[in-house]
């Protein structure tokens, strides 16, 4: 397999995800709540009101990420009668964005990579921009949702990452540490998917990644990489 580039998701890929602050947010709504929602029930209906606005947003339609947090959580406060002001949850999320702290393996993997970089992110061009500077990353392009108006697993971002590094989909490898987004994306456009799974959660569903690691340096070594 001779691979010319790396498209490389970054939240929970490169970087720590925004999970601890995802808890902080659905504790202060709990706390403030007039029902008797479970912490679980605030995050799945969080979640569920922004995928839903992720999948209906592309084109004409588009909105950045910035605001569909805050739309999901305006929702989510409403349906369990909080009065918290979801502009000021919201800053929580923009704040861990940009200076997010990165996996000990990726600071290896930029460290030891001669292979060019693309970054493809469902993420605000500003925000992401902000976190690689942070880090001083060295990358060959940045492909965000922003710049496509549409989100992963749309094909947009994939299609702009090919014109961009001039490669064909048998030269590029894309690395993601989501089952829909990542995976079902690339395979949706006909490029190898790599499942970075650190956490060593169970594969469910039809998206099979051609490759599956649990550290991003692992990519350093290709002929290692474990066929899933």
């Amino acid at each position: 397999m001779f691979i010319k580039a790396f498209f490389l998701d970054f939240y929970g890929t490169v970087v720590h995800e925004d999970g601890e602050i995802l808890l902080n947010i659905c504790n202060q709504i709990k706390e403030c709540s007039k029902t008797e929602a479970t912490l679980s029930e605030i995050g799945g209906f969080w979640w569920k009101e922004l995928s839903n606005l992720f999948h209906e947003c592309y084109g004409e339609t588009f909105k950045t990420q910035r605001t569909l947090e805050t739309i999901s959580l305006k929702n989510t406060l409403s349906h369990f009668g909080s009065t918290l002001d979801q502009n000021v949850l919201s800053k929580l999320l923009f704040e861990h964005w940009m200076r997010p702290s990165i996996f000990d393996d990726s600071l290896e993997f930029f460290k030891g990579n001669n292979i060019p970089v693309y970054i493809l992110s469902n993420i605000d061009t500003f925000d992401i921009k902000t976190a690689i500077e942070f880090h001083k990353l060295k990358v060959s392009g940045l492909i965000t949702s922003e710049d496509v108006k549409s989100y992963k697993p749309r094909p947009e971002m994939f299609e702009r990452a090919l014109e961009l590094s001039n490669l064909s989909k048998d030269e590029v490898l894309h690395i993601g540490d989501s089952l829909l987004s990542d995976v079902k994306g690339a395979m949706n456009i006909g490029i190898k998917s790599v499942w970075i799974n650190r956490n060593n959660k169970e594969f469910k569903g039809e998206n099979k990644p051609s490759y599956v690691i649990k550290k991003l340096d692992e990519l350093l070594r290709l002929e290692s990489l474990a066929k899933s």
